[in-house]
């Protein structure tokens, strides 16, 4: 019997010292696209420091921010990434959780590509090509819309290559995929005249809606998984993050949109039409219980790190200018509470 309760005070003590030692560690989720850029940091800090590398896990961007929101307890992530910007029902549900002071830091940009592989034909894309290519809903030519009849990327332009339309792309959980919509598909929306005559409810379904016919394949939060695909199928697009055109561009090849290529300078400067900011989220909450978000902070908006000749370059993160750098590092060192 001794022997029995000996053995579960062990039990629990191992239970129990795991729970803790699990709180020494800063644990980060949310955007696929940040990830690299988060993940690399983490790794500096751990090397620099005497602090816990922190565990950093791919969750996509609203499902980050769904975990995050869930209360303060330290059992809940302590920082979220987002390759979009905080939505205000989702600041509202963490405060019904419990999470009432959040600091918001911007890292810098990133341009979502369409991209195919190397061994095709590289695509020059308008965002009326792409509205036209994966739209569930189309403009009819009579004022009204219709279900999206163009199978072919010659049925959208005659210019563009005669092979059915194939785009491998984020799930809406993904904020490359809101901000997609927000940028690509509703700025190809836009060049129809009848869509200023909507209703807002109406003009956002009509502008954001992907066909779901399989024209476009959902392809999950793993961009690395996407960019596979497409060296294996030759007439197929990908959209995903610029970091990752960056870093596969042996393999893959960024279309044009609008005539823009998505390159570094084009990016910085927002004359590619599809651009976007990139941020994480902190818990202030989890600031002194949690060891090391602080100096975890301080490593992320450090000049070396997200500077323009920062390490975080050479992933592919497009860098702030110096006022915005500034204002973000500051907001970082202070833990400054979120305002929308």
């Amino acid at each position: 019997m001794t022997m029995k309760l000996t053995a579960t005070a062990a039990v629990m003590s191992a239970l129990v010292a795991g729970a803790a030692a699990a709180q020494e560690r800063i644990s980060i989720v949310g955007s696929s696209t940040v990830f690299p850029f988060s993940t690399t940091v983490a790794e500096h800090f751990g090397k620099a420091t005497d602090f816990a590398t922190p565990v950093v896990e791919s969750t996509g961007s609203g499902g980050g921010l769904k975990l995050f929101c869930a209360g303060a307890g330290l059992d809940t992530p302590d920082i979220t990434n987002a390759s979009r910007r905080i939505k205000a029902s989702e600041v509202a549900t963490c405060a019904e959780n419990g999470v009432t002071e959040i600091t918001e830091v911007k890292i810098g940009y990133d341009g979502i590509v369409m991209a195919n592989s190397r061994e095709a034909v590289p695509f020059e894309l308008t965002l009326r090509d792409i509205f036209l290519a994966l739209a569930a809903n189309v403009p009819d030519g009579n004022g009204g819309t219709m279900p999206n009849p163009n199978a072919t990327w010659a049925d959208v332009n005659p210019a563009l290559p005669e092979i059915r339309i194939e785009v491998m792309g984020p799930p809406p959980t993904s904020g490359t995929r809101d901000a997609f919509s927000e940028l690509a598909m509703e700025g190809g929306c836009d060049t129809f005249e009848m869509v200023e005559a909507m209703e807002k409810a109406d003009y956002k379904a009509f502008c954001h809606t992907i066909r779901e016919d399989g024209a476009y394949i959902e392809a999950g939060e793993n961009d690395n998984l996407i960019v596979q695909k497409l060296t294996a199928n030759p007439n197929a697009l990908g959209i995903f993050g610029y970091s990752f055109l960056e870093q596969n561009a042996d393999l893959v090849q960024g279309s044009t949109v609008d005539g823009v290529a998505p390159e570094f300078e084009a990016i910085a400067s927002g004359d590619y039409p599809v651009s976007r900011s990139l941020y994480f989220y902190v818990k202030n909450a989890h600031v002194g219980q949690v060891p090391g978000i602080e100096e975890f902070l301080a490593e992320f908006t450090a000049e070396d790190t997200w500077g323009e000749y920062g390490y975080l370059t050479e992933k592919g993160l497009i860098p702030m200018g110096e006022e915005e750098m500034e204002q973000f590092a500051d907001d970082a060192a202070n833990l400054t509470p979120l305002s929308m």
